[in-house]
């Protein structure tokens, strides 16, 4: 059985890396390419002033890596040592990993715990909720679509509103883009072969089936199988025609159990 992994291109063969290393066929199908932001000063200046918050919560790998990319070199923050204690927030593992290897200091970072049944902001918020209280400021680092719009948003959204309705003050900046990729004929001729030979597609991003139904507009999915690793991302899943949809929460052995579930 062969695996599409649909995230973007790095975390994409990183996973392949680790399907291939559990002993199972993978194929990299980016269906989301990400890139810098548009306005990259919005960032700096968030950096400037990044001391009067309290907290930043990152929304994804993405957020982290396109943030420290435009970090002022002599910026104090994140570390234990500095008077600044500005805490940084993330939904899940692989953000939490972004974190630390920009040197994020471990005891600065809240998350859901490894185990957690699932990695959303609704995890994040049971684990910071009763550290947010009225006059905290909290910065949102997230990306945007090609439209200049948060299409991904609905997490961030409702963790956003968790913040003000406690009486925060919540600010956004964009860090990163992300568009619908251009794919070589080769990789289309594969996502048709895909959609009716037993692969199995993974899916961590509604965003990357949304794009896929437009790169391929007139093909049916009756056929075709996936693995969603959120309940939001599974229902575009079936929105969108797959015939067999799984839920599997957002880490190697538990998207494994669920590829087996299939056969």
């Amino acid at each position: 059985m062969r695996l599409i992994l649909t995230r973007p291109q790095r975390e994409a063969l990183e996973w392949v890396a680790a399907f291939t290393n559990a002993g199972m066929q993978a194929v990299a199908l980016s269906l989301i390419e990400v890139g810098g932001p548009v306005d990259p000063s919005a960032v700096g200046q968030a950096w400037e002033t990044l001391p009067s918050f309290d907290a930043v919560m990152f929304v994804s790998g993405n957020a982290v890596d396109h943030f420290f990319a435009l970090k002022p070199s002599l910026s104090p923050v994140f570390t234990a040592s500095s008077a600044i204690k500005t805490r940084a927030y993330v939904t899940g593992p692989g953000s939490r990993s972004a974190l630390l290897r920009h040197g994020v200091e471990e005891s600065l970072i809240d998350a859901p715990d490894a185990n957690a049944g699932q990695f959303d902001s609704e995890a994040l918020w049971a684990v910071v909720g009763k550290q947010v209280q009225a006059g905290m400021r909290v910065l949102i680092v997230r990306g945007v679509g090609e439209d200049g719009l948060s299409a991904a948003g609905i997490g961030r959204d409702w963790f956003a509103r968790q913040v003000t309705l406690q009486g925060a003050e919540v600010q956004f900046v964009v860090a990163y883009q992300r568009r619908c990729p251009v794919l070589s004929a080769a990789d289309l001729a594969l996502a048709r072969t895909a959609a009716s030979d037993g692969s199995v597609w993974v899916f961590s991003s509604s965003e990357a089936i949304a794009n896929l139904q437009g790169l391929l507009p007139n093909q049916s999915w009756a056929l075709a199988k996936a693995v969603a690793t959120h309940p939001r991302i599974a229902q575009a899943a079936r929105h969108a025609g797959f015939g067999v949809v799984c839920e599997s929460r957002p880490v190697l052995a538990a998207v494994v159990a669920s590829i087996e579930s299939m056969q």
